[in-house]
């Protein structure tokens, strides 16, 4: 083991580093994975289960955020090696006979576990320190350091120092619940997770949905008995077995509204296709707020509009409607007309009436059109499932044509490549 101050610390060294004791072990951290927890268990078997002592944050969210392995505590349990839990314990620390570290755990969900040399993430402690540390640690560490202690004095001291770290022994029923509830929803995929953060800062899909406002795309169906008269050009555009409410290009027409709309998604989200959807740089994020933030400042008040002047539009397309067929009807009255007729020959008022009650079975009041009127957007953070699409590069470049996205994209496959 080297005697180097600082020092870098993974699973694959600390298991190293535990095969070569001889004489105790004492592991305290959030959690531990499978090679140190195997190196235990050997060791276990050439010194003695109780010299070796292990305390962890035995508790789920440790599990998901990657600082230990399930299947690591119970290959310590399966070897007869206490294991102790001190609910939050973040610190990490391993002492190996009488050389000790301070070490910064490992979350697999953050970063692999694999750490270069010129990495350190530990820092050595002195022979006293590591004498203290396990006097300080739990009881069982405190009983170890008590048997290495070389004099009577240094016995003595270890001794009337305090344990300061509450912890309790982890039960079988306490395994079984965290197991239950790992196997009812495990884990991320660690390696899957990190891939996904590569891209995670750059941009989001995004959704945008314009509700309750395209008044204009309301028809009604025109009567068939008052269908077949043909119509003149100022209303052949818009009549024919249907009838548009509202102009396209009327006041009441949310058409600019939605060109408006069109024009936000155009120019700050970019599409990845058809199998991708839309994405929004996140550095864009707060103008693509500001410019539906003014956009539904323009919705508010056209929906006041709408309100104060639909049934006021609504009653004139009736009306122009009935101005079109009233000579038509009163020159040809319909069978359907004529039989409701007390007389021989219609006049232009029963025309208007007879019209005008066919057209209130169709036409609606402004109170059944008019509905809350809303912009909404969706957000939607990148999954490693559309990450992982062979085209997914190439869309990207294609969208962001002047960001360098193959650093990144390496990035990705490596972080894919290492092993949780």
């Amino acid at each position: 083991m080297t005697d180097a101050l600082f020092r870098s610390l993974d699973s694959a060294a600390i298991a190293r580093d535990i095969r070569k004791a001889q004489h105790s072990v004492c592991y305290a951290a959030p959690g531990i994975q499978q090679e140190p927890a195997k190196a235990m268990a050997e060791l276990a078997r050439r010194i003695g289960p109780e010299l070796i002592t292990v305390c962890l944050d035995f508790d789920e969210r440790v599990m998901r955020m990657g600082f230990g392995d399930l299947a690591a505590v119970k290959t310590l349990l399966d070897a007869g090696i206490a294991v102790s839990s001190t609910p939050g314990l973040r610190t990490g620390l391993v002492i190996v006979d009488h050389d000790g570290f301070i070490f910064t755990p490992t979350a697999l969900y953050l970063e692999a576990d694999e750490r270069p040399t010129e990495a350190p993430n530990a820092l050595r402690l002195s022979r006293d320190q590591v004498t203290e540390a396990l006097a300080r640690l739990s009881p069982a560490a405190k009983a170890i350091a008590m048997v290495l202690a070389k004099t009577p004095a240094e016995r003595e001291r270890i001794r009337e120092q305090a344990v300061e770290v509450p912890s309790t022994v982890v039960m079988d029923v306490q395994f079984a619940a965290i197991q239950t509830k790992l196997a009812e929803a495990p884990p991320v995929q660690f390696d899957v997770a990190r891939q996904v953060r590569v891209f995670e800062p750059y941009f989001q899909y995004v959704e945008l949905r314009l509700t309750g406002a395209a008044i204009h795309r309301h028809r009604i169906a025109i009567p068939k008995v008052i269908q077949n008269f043909g119509a003149d050009e100022s209303v052949q555009s818009r009549l024919k077995t249907t009838f548009d409410l509202i102009e396209r290009e009327s006041a009441l027409s949310s058409k600019p509204i939605e060109d408006e709309l069109n024009t936000i998604r155009k120019n700050l989200t970019h599409s990845l296709g058809k199998d991708h959807g839309r994405v929004l740089s996140k550095a864009q994020k707060p103008l693509f707020e500001k410019r539906l933030s003014e956009l539904r400042a323009k919705l508010e008040k056209f929906q006041t509009e709408v309100r104060s002047k639909l049934q006021e539009k609504l009653d004139s397309s009736r009306d122009e409607i009935v101005k079109y067929y009233v000579t038509r009807v009163v020159e040809n009255p319909p069978d359907a007309f004529a039989g409701q007729l007390l007389t021989e020959k219609p006049t232009e008022d029963d025309a208007r009436r007879w019209l005008g009650l066919q057209l209130d079975r169709v036409f609606p009041k402004a109170e059944q059109l008019i509905q809350k009127m809303d912009l909404e957007q969706t957000y939607k953070d990148v999954t490693f499932e559309t990450l992982n699409k062979p085209d997914f590069l190439s869309c990207i470049k294609v969208a962001f044509p002047g960001v360098n996205w193959d650093r990144a994209y390496e990035e990705y496959r490596a972080a894919g490549e290492k092993k949780a």
